[in-house]
């Protein structure tokens, strides 16, 4: 069950920052649900390899070149989704921030109950 919900914040997320972002496309409802799966098993399958192989770039980057590390997963989502773009890298970076601030704010909502 928790698992579902957050699916469903993550999907609701994603939806909400297509509409607010313009270098940010989602067809719709199940398009935004479908994309917060593929990023669910893109972070748990890839992106830990990622973070194994650029470790010294990472600790030189005192952590900020995750940031490259999630626009990397968001391109990736959506050269394997059709109904969802994003137009470039910068456009990625800050779609990974505000999506993560996003899921965080929803999650806190949940958290409070």
């Amino acid at each position: 069950m928790k698992l579902l919900l957050n699916l469903l914040l993550t999907a609701l997320a994603v939806f909400v920052l297509s509409n607010v972002l313009s270098g940010v496309h989602v067809d719709g409802y199940m398009t935004a649900l479908i994309v917060a799966v593929i990023l669910g098993l893109l972070n748990i399958f890839i992106k830990p390899i990622l973070v194994i192989f650029t470790l010294p770039i990472t600790v030189l980057t005192l952590g900020l070149f995750l940031l490259v590390i999630n626009a990397f997963i968001i391109l990736i989502a959506s050269n394997l989704i059709s109904g969802f773009s994003v137009d470039g890298v910068w456009t990625a970076i800050l779609f990974s921030v505000l999506l993560s601030i996003l899921e965080s704010i929803l999650h806190s909502f949940l958290k409070a109950d």
